[in-house]
């Protein structure tokens, strides 16, 4: 709602646009992603509040938006023209879709006189947007606004969140407005409403992990979006169970905690630090599933667990359930469902589960070890064309557990989901695993800083992803974002070049690049910069720009021949890869 400052004649005698703008700042927003259209609404949404924070690629605004809402447990909002600019959201809106991220779009439309004649970058929104969103309205009449809006962040943030879509004629935002709502409702935080399966499935499900011989929990990204990592940490401390997680779960759980095993799944091959704890995994007959969509990298294809294995499975999404493993159903918000479990188990013998957990700390203690000493060497290796172990090594020693740190799609996820260590529980690792985008790093981490500006964000970007974002470093120095955007610059596309190498034998003529000098880049945008070529250099790079407070990209000329530990990889390359 407008604050004290907004004259009364602006209230009383407002557009539709200052309107909108007070109803998305009743719902807690204050920052919008967006260029200049819809212009009415920009102009009028500082009056209440809410700030622009500009994007360069239209295709960018989504992805900030979406980084934004991870990091900061509200809504993201970004802002479209109609035509190119809202047909570029569409990536972005099905990365959201996947990965459950709650994100509004406020998209223009033409001049409602103009509906169906032609006009000037004219699209079916509606249709377009349908497959890559949870709700799509347009809003034809001011008196209906208010509707419309609630119903936007309500599709958003309510059970498994995602995109909305409001679409807003411009003849529409600068008609004269009703009467100021009187509703108050806020909805833009997520989740929005936490539902409780039937204690009746909480009881079998307590029993089935009790009476496990080997019980097994996998942690997905839905458990970051409940903010229920506190209960997961509490649930694996009392009952002792093991807990491995996805890419998207990293950080669900301590990693420094005696019964975390890591990511499993599609990386669990020599160089992974869980790849001798397939064997545990393989072995598990209960499997805890929490905020998991049980897809093809977080199970390896669906190959991952053994015929006969029992399957629980927490999720707000019935649909979920079920979809690849038939599971006792216990639908309903990650966080409550957690505590009321572990509740339930407290009233159970557990004394089976306390008497493995020697055994089972003793085997992961020991798979870690196995794993420190197969990557010591290429993570301490010296000279030119650096490995990315070694960067990820020097980076790890100076990481607090504070960090926010995002990896774009392809190789640079794996890196960080490896190599990093999640020192304690909690939202600091951002990965695009929905849709997998390349070129998503920067932007994510560019709206994860806009939500926590006082935290250090680290994006770690193969040069290929990066190409597709370099228009956002000049975004980094007109927000005065102080991002250290590590570019592994190793010449070729490279999860693509081995793939096809594995595959085919060959590989195709897309995956080798010309050299590129991307410091250069950041210089012509005025970022500070330093090209790094030498193993050695990495360490005193890092601090330099750890030190600056302001962007900096280190451009780090990098191994081709480097490759994270992936399954589908194992017995094609010597090792570690």
């Amino acid at each position: 709602m407008p604050d004290s400052a907004t004259p009364r004649a602006v209230v009383q005698n407002a557009t539709v646009a200052m309107r909108l703008a007070e109803a998305f700042a009743r719902h807690g927003v204050s920052v919008t992603f967006g260029q200049s259209l819809p212009s009415a609404f920009h102009l009028a949404a500082p009056q209440v509040g809410i700030r622009q924070a500009m994007y360069r690629q239209e295709n960018m605004g989504g992805i900030m938006a979406d980084g934004y809402a991870r990091i900061s447990g509200r809504v993201g909002v970004v802002t479209a023209q109609n035509g190119p600019a809202a047909a570029l959201l569409v990536a972005p809106l099905a990365e959201a879709l996947k990965a459950s991220v709650p994100v509004v779009a406020l998209v223009q439309e033409v001049n409602r006189n103009q509906a169906d004649k032609n006009a000037f970058q004219e699209l079916d929104h509606i249709r377009m947007f349908d497959a890559v969103a949870k709700w799509v309205r347009r809003i034809d009449r001011a008196d209906r606004l208010e509707d419309y809006v609630d119903m936007a962040f309500t599709a958003a943030a309510s059970g498994r969140p995602g995109p909305a879509v409001l679409l807003v004629p411009a003849d529409l935002l600068t008609d004269s407005a009703a009467p100021p709502s009187p509703r108050r409702a806020s909805l833009g935080i997520y989740p929005l409403d936490r539902s409780m399966p039937d204690p009746a499935l909480i009881e079998q499900a307590a029993d089935l992990l009790a009476s496990a011989k080997a019980p097994l929990v996998l942690a997905g990204g839905g458990v970051h979006l409940s903010d229920a990592t506190a209960a997961l940490a509490a649930l694996q401390a009392e009952a002792h169970l093991p807990v491995g997680t996805t890419v998207m779960g990293k950080g669900t759980a301590d990693e420094n905690h005696p019964l975390t095993l890591g990511i499993i799944g599609y990386v669990m091959s020599p160089g992974a630090r869980s790849h001798k704890l397939r064997a545990m995994v393989e072995r598990s007959d209960v499997v805890l599933l929490v905020g998991t969509r049980t897809n093809a990298n977080g199970t390896d294809n669906w190959t991952m667990f053994p015929e006969g294995t029992r399957f629980i499975h927490i999720d707000p999404d019935p649909q979920e359930i079920g979809r690849n493993y038939e599971a006792l159903r216990l639908v309903g918000d990650a966080r409550l469902t957690l505590e009321a479990l572990r509740a339930a188990l407290a009233k159970r013998d557990l004394s089976a589960r306390m008497a493995a957990r020697k055994r089972i700390a003793g085997e992961i203690a020991e798979a870690v070890s196995d794993w420190r000493g197969r990557i010591k060497e290429v993570s301490t290796r010296e000279g030119r064309r650096v490995r990315p172990e070694r960067i990820m090594a020097e980076l790890d020693s100076r990481m607090t557990g504070e960090e926010i740190v995002v990896g774009d799609a392809s190789y640079s996820s794996m890196w960080v989901g490896q190599f990093l260590t999640a020192r304690r529980a909690g939202q600091r690792f951002l990965t695009p695993r929905g849709i997998a985008g390349l070129g998503w790093g920067l932007p994510l981490a560019i709206g994860a800083q806009v939500a926590a500006p006082d935290r250090r964000v680290i994006c770690l970007a193969g040069d290929g992803g990066f190409g597709h974002s370099w228009a956002e470093l000049e975004m980094l120095r007109r927000h005065e974002l102080p991002v250290t955007l590590i570019v592994l610059n190793n010449g070729i596309l490279g999860y693509q070049k081995h793939a096809e190498q594995v595959k085919f034998g060959e590989h195709t003529d897309a995956v080798d690049f010309t050299e590129v000098d991307h410091a250069l880049i950041a210089q012509g945008c005025g970022v500070a910069s330093l090209r790094v070529t030498e193993a050695s250099q990495v360490g005193p790079a890092l601090d330099e720009a750890f030190s600056a407070r302001r962007p900096m990209l280190l451009d780090v000329v990098s191994d081709p021949e480097a490759r994270p530990p992936i399954n589908y990889y194992a017995g094609h390359f010597d090792e570690p890869y």
